[in-house]
């Protein structure tokens, strides 16, 4: 994948609702899109609002969320807030001004507001795209063109995905130390991937058995709050409509990694795998170069193992710590904006994922495999909400 550097278009004005960690990372990318430009932050953080604006120094500082979906000067939103003010801010936009927006994930972080969007979503005039970068990443991209033509795998029949990575960064006020205010690790970090079973099956899961843990990370922390009660490793098995099924391991004490991702799907025909990874900016400098991500072939007849490198872009790969994704979304999301494109990843992608990952933490807490085709975990009766 290439950056576009020479299509003259008109100017797609963006207004960003939290500029963090994350909202920074966006700011980066956004400067890469031609045409594009970030005219109102709300930010509340003094620190990062100022780094924000050292990032982008024509943007305006704005006193609230109001403020910057009202601007006359804002075609376009990107939250980026921490999880837990997503569900408001996107309905207090709903009824001040429906534009198109970026939602960063998750959706939401709580059953009442899965139902509340879900409800939202069936009326809002404008697209909703839910950020989930995983999908963006080259050799992730890459792996779904294979699953989906099934050319070297036939049907995928199982589905595997590793993440051993780093603990959780620290964000303003602790608030990704708590579940009450993430969702919980498995909505916070793993909707991506629940996101990216759904994407990849292309069918819809129907029951979740977790095992996880708080073993080691946080352990001796404590804020005003309390005590960290986030998950850092985790087992999570989903099955499908279809038959199929899928494995999530979660490790945030593994950053010793070569790679943070590693996904295997298996069908009769043979398996492939890619491999993805992480920030380039956590790799030691005394190991060289960071390592290059791959995609692996293997098929059963003739044996043989094919390892493709999938080298990224490295101006998208040194504008965010998602190996390239950031831009390659911006730009999919910008061409939806402006008339040219179509959402990949809407609102009830994301809501999913938050249910999933939601069921996950509740079978981890209870022991129990949650069934998502009947009461509380219903899917199909949270995503249609508010439906006519």
């Amino acid at each position: 994948m290439t950056i576009p550097t020479s299509t003259p278009i008109a100017t797609t004005r963006y207004g960003i609702i939290g500029c963090g960690m994350m909202g920074q990372e966006h700011l980066r990318n956004i400067a890469l899109l031609p045409g594009a430009q970030v005219t109102r932050i709300f930010e509340p953080d003094a620190d990062m609002l100022t780094s924000s604006l050292a990032l982008v120094p024509g943007a305006q500082s704005a006193a609230s969320l109001a403020e910057v979906v009202t601007s006359p000067d804002v075609d376009c939103l990107l939250i980026a807030s921490p999880n837990f003010c997503h569900a408001d801010q996107l309905r207090e936009i709903a009824r001040l001004r429906p534009l198109p927006v970026l939602l960063e994930k998750p959706a939401c972080t709580h059953l009442d507001d899965v139902r509340s969007l879900a409800a939202l979503q069936a009326s809002y005039p404008a697209p909703i795209w839910v950020a989930m970068e995983y999908r963006y990443m080259p050799p992730v991209t890459m792996l779904a063109q294979e699953v989906h033509g099934q050319q070297h795998t036939g049907p995928v029949k199982m589905l595997s995905i590793r993440e051993h990575r780093f603990p959780f960064l620290v964000k303003v006020g602790d608030w990704n130390r708590f579940n009450r205010y993430t969702g919980g690790t498995l909505v916070e970090k793993c909707c991506h991937f629940f996101d990216l079973m759904r994407h990849l099956t292309q069918s819809e899961p129907v029951r979740v058995f977790a095992s996880a843990g708080v073993d080691h990370n946080h352990l001796d922390e404590t804020y005003p709050d309390g005590r960290p009660d986030i998950l850092d490793n985790a087992y999570v098995i989903v099955d499908f409509a279809s038959g199929q099924r899928a494995l999530l391991e979660l490790c945030m004490f593994a950053e010793g990694a070569r790679y943070q991702e590693e996904i295997s799907v298996v069908g009769p025909l043979g398996k492939a795998e890619c491999f993805v990874p992480g920030p380039g900016r956590f790799w030691p400098a005394h190991l060289g170069d960071a390592p290059v991500p791959k995609l692996v072939i293997s098929p059963r007849d003739p044996k043989g193992p094919r390892e493709l490198d999938v080298p990224v872009d490295p101006v998208a790969l040194a504008a965010g710590d998602h190996n390239g994704s950031t831009l390659y979304q911006h730009q999919k999301f910008n061409a939806v904006v402006r008339g040219q494109g179509a959402v990949e990843v809407g609102l009830r992608d994301g809501l999913a994922a938050v249910v999933m990952g939601l069921a996950a933490q509740e079978s981890a807490r209870t022991g129990q495999a949650i069934d998502l085709t009947r009461g509380d975990y219903n899917l199909s009766v949270l995503l249609n909400s508010g439906a006519a």
